[in-house]
Order: structure tokens, then sequence, then C-alpha cells
């Protein structure tokens, strides 16, 4: 049996009306993906989320917060930031899942993605990241931060994706 994950690329999470792309990269391994939504509030933007999305210092931002589960197991982390001015009030600040997903949301709001940019780092995983994906101290986690922009060059999405490193693998192709 492998315990791979599925491999995961940008471009999937990046498409408006592709739906559920976790759910579609889990399936074409033979699993399933799915995603727990655990909170969703609008807060003061912390230093690094105001300077990513190009925000003044404690300007309101809504975070998202979901566990991804891979065939019902914890494998990643995702908190996701959007500037107030465009998530407050719309369904990105509640807790349920939205119809097409996020991108097809923002896109409808005007912000359809144009190019994102990811920072790749490894590390061992907090205490907080220990129990919710159920993993050792000793087990290295991958933090994935990715600021998605529209077509104008506008920052409208800051995520910080914690991963599980077993198995994992990332794909990411380049045009030149």
């Amino acid at each position: 049996m492998s315990h791979r994950q599925p491999s995961s690329t940008s471009d999937r999470y990046l498409a408006p009306g592709g739906g559920d792309a976790w759910a579609s990269e889990a399936a074409s391994t033979g699993k399933r993906g799915t995603q727990h939504i655990t909170a969703a509030r609008e807060l003061a933007a912390p230093p690094e989320v105001a300077e990513a999305l190009r925000l003044a210092p404690d300007t309101p931002v809504v975070l998202r917060q979901r566990v991804m589960l891979l065939d019902g197991q914890p494998v990643e982390l995702t908190d996701s930031y959007y500037p107030g001015s465009i998530a407050t009030g719309t369904p990105l600040a509640d807790l349920a899942k939205i119809p097409g997903g996020a991108v097809t949301l923002l896109a409808t709001l005007g912000h359809a993605p144009g190019h994102a940019v990811d920072d790749i780092t490894a590390r061992l995983p907090t205490l907080r990241e220990q129990h919710d994906l159920d993993i050792s101290e000793q087990d290295p986690v991958i933090v994935l931060t990715r600021v998605t922009f529209d077509t104008n060059d506008t920052p409208f999405e800051y995520s910080v994706m914690t991963m599980t490193a077993a198995g994992r693998h990332l794909r990411y192709q380049s045009r030149a």
C-alpha cells in the first residue's frame, strides 16, 4: 500500500470554476480528499499579512482556516487571509463550504487570479501542528506560503499551508 500523497500543483488551485481542487487531486490517486473549515472571522491584519496584501498595519482582514484531510487523516492546515474590503459580508467570512470554491467566488467579485508567488520552507512542527496533524515532534512539515494576485497585479489572498512532509510531492512548472 502506498503512503504517497497526491502530487500537488498550484495551477489547479488558481482556476475559477474548477470546483474542489483538493478533492480532485486526491481522487486522481484513488484517495478521498475532504476539508473541514475550523474558523472564519475578521481580525486586524498581522504584520506579515498586511505586508503581503499591501495593506496598512491592522487593516481588517478575513481569516479562513481549514484542515485538509486525505482518507480521513489530517495532512494540511491552511490559513487564508483576504482583505476585509473584499471578503467581509461574503461567504469567505462564513464557516460554510463555498459552492465552486473561494477562487470562483473571488472571480465573481472582480478578483480573477492573474498569478501567484509561492515560498516553500521546511521545519519541525509546532505543538499545535503536532496535535492538529497527528504527528510527532520529529516529523518535519512543509510550509507553503502563497500570495495570489489579480490580473491588475493586486494581491487579494495570502495563504499559509502547513503540510505533513511524509510522502508529499510538489510540482512546479515554469515557462521561459
